[in-house]
């Protein structure tokens, strides 16, 4: 190596290609950054950063996000910001859970944070947390057979059973550390009633969950994240700061030190954070709640959770497609959706969306894929009532639970099927980052197109449209005579040309 410039060294060495990918956790207690790159299918982890935030500390009993929580938030934000400077927008997902998804005035946060964090942020519901979260304890640990997970935090805590590398079943449930801290031990004392009155409160709160998870049967029960490390810790400390597992006996141990101590201040346990005390009695007694009313024995501990979860299908990307791909089939089955007809409302959808994307400006793939969710499951709601289908499909999209979309997609895509026919009352269009108004009108004017080029059920060529826009204006033209010899579509299309003037968007049929 003498006289050799260490410069040139690696120049003849081959270079795999590889991809650098970043996940960010907005918690209700912490903020987690992991960013990894991908070689060779393998995910390498190169950067953790982690803030304690305490989020679900600022909201009130209107659900309103104080000021003070959100700068936290956003000077957490603005310190993990430099980390991912120039990774590609479709290789950061960031996720937001339970804070986000209470606080009323979550909008407000999320356009100042994008001012920080050029990349869109989703709000996810409580079952796609606790499925992501089960995602990445089953590719990233090695824990094998069927398994528990239960993740405690800030403001709710999931839960998944399953036993291959997607669950069987999501659950979440509204009680968390920073909540419960709030709740019951505002002041920081500890004692013996205000610890019961968490336990009691926290095994009411679980009384559904824990009737539906009893139907399963599982081998392992493992807890992620902070509070779940923290108690196995301090429960059994070591000096290599391995989280072992623990037990209900080590939990009530751990309750009666802690009323010992008598504030959260005082809780000088080796392997507790300063930032972690005021947190800790309350997690714990949410975690001995959850294995006294599930019966459990021990629980292991995973270092992976959500992030870990988002990261595997950043990996993969076709991974949240096919997600909300099981989730359309399982909408259609359990509503006898007429999947012959979707398709063909999806194949007109698409005529005219590829024609006028450009111009509308809705070339990217979120659009599209926005689009023929919408025109798939229009008709979920047939089986309620035919009456006011439209208004039934909505409800259900609104409010069930739908692996792969997040909080905004659901608003969004619940809003197109809502207005497929009808009138449109655009005061009733969802506020949304991603999708603006007008690219709301637009993809609705598209889907109520395609929904009516398919009235006549029964025919089975398909009817061929060009379609341009020309000064503002959507123009459709149809083959030459087709329409004079369609009278009732013909009515049908005039009918529509007022309903979208309502919209904001001028049709006219050549």
């Amino acid at each position: 190596m003498q006289g050799q410039n260490l410069y040139q060294i690696f120049d003849n060495t081959e270079q795999r290609n590889t991809e650098v990918i970043a996940a960010l956790d907005i918690g209700s207690n912490s903020f987690h950054l992991v960013v990894a790159r991908v070689v060779a299918d393998a995910v390498q982890v190169i950067n953790r950063i982690k803030h304690k935030v305490r989020l679900a500390e600022g909201l009130d009993e209107k659900n309103v996000l104080s000021e003070e929580a959100m700068e936290r938030g956003l000077t957490a934000l603005e310190s993990m910001a430099e980390s991912i400077q120039g990774v590609s927008a479709d290789s950061v997902r960031i996720v937001a859970t339970h804070t986000l998804r209470r606080a009323k005035n979550a909008q407000t946060f999320i356009r100042r944070a994008r001012k920080i964090f050029p990349y869109p942020i989703e709000v996810i519901s409580g079952a796609e947390e606790a499925r992501l979260i089960y995602v990445g304890i089953a590719n990233y640990s090695n824990i094998e057979g069927s398994r528990l997970i239960i993740d405690i935090g800030g403001g709710s805590t999931e839960f998944a059973v399953g036993k291959s590398s997607s669950p069987q079943l999501c659950k979440s449930v509204q009680m968390g550390c920073v909540s419960y801290q709030k709740r019951f031990f505002p002041d920081g004392v500890i004692n013996r009633n205000a610890v019961e009155s968490a336990i009691t409160a926290a095994q009411q709160d679980l009384e559904l969950a824990c009737a539906n998870l009893r139907e399963f049967h599982w081998q392992h029960s493992i807890a992620s994240s902070g509070t779940a490390k923290a108690l196995a810790l301090v429960a059994h400390p070591n000096e290599e700061g391995i989280a072992k597992p623990f037990n209900q006996h080590d939990l009530q141990l751990l309750v009666a030190r802690c009323i010992e101590k008598g504030r959260d201040e005082n809780l000088d346990f080796d392997g507790l954070t300063e930032d972690r005390k005021p947190v800790f009695v309350p997690g714990l007694c949410i975690m001995l709640a959850i294995c006294q009313s599930l019966n459990l024995k021990q629980i292991e501990i995973s270092n992976e959770a959500l992030r870990e979860g988002v990261l595997s299908e950043l990996q993969g990307k076709q991974t949240s497609q096919n997600v909300r791909v099981r989730t359309a089939q399982s909408l259609a089955t359990r509503y006898d959706v007429d999947t012959q007809y979707a398709h063909k409302v999806l194949k007109s959808c698409m005529q005219i969306y590829n024609q006028v994307k450009a111009d509308w400006q809705l070339e990217d793939a979120k659009y599209r894929f926005m689009l023929g969710w919408s025109a798939l499951l229009h008709e979920i709601g047939l089986q309620v009532n035919s009456r006011g289908i439209q208004k039934h499909s909505a409800y259900i999209l609104s409010n069930s639970d739908l692996p792969g979309f997040n909080q905004d997609q659901q608003k969004v895509m619940s809003t197109l099927v809502r207005f497929h026919r009808k009138k449109i009352q655009k005061d009733m269009f969802p506020i949304s980052l991603e999708y603006s108004e007008e690219c709301i009108s637009r993809m609705l004017a598209i889907l109520r197109l395609g929904i009516l080029l398919n009235i006549n059920r029964q025919l089975s060529n398909e009817i061929q449209v060009e379609c341009k826009v020309r000064d503002a204006a959507l123009y459709i033209r149809f083959a030459d005579g087709f329409l004079s010899n369609n009278a009732l579509l013909q009515a049908d299309l005039d009918k529509e040309r007022r309903y979208l003037k309502a919209s904001g968007v001028q049709l006219e049929v050549e």
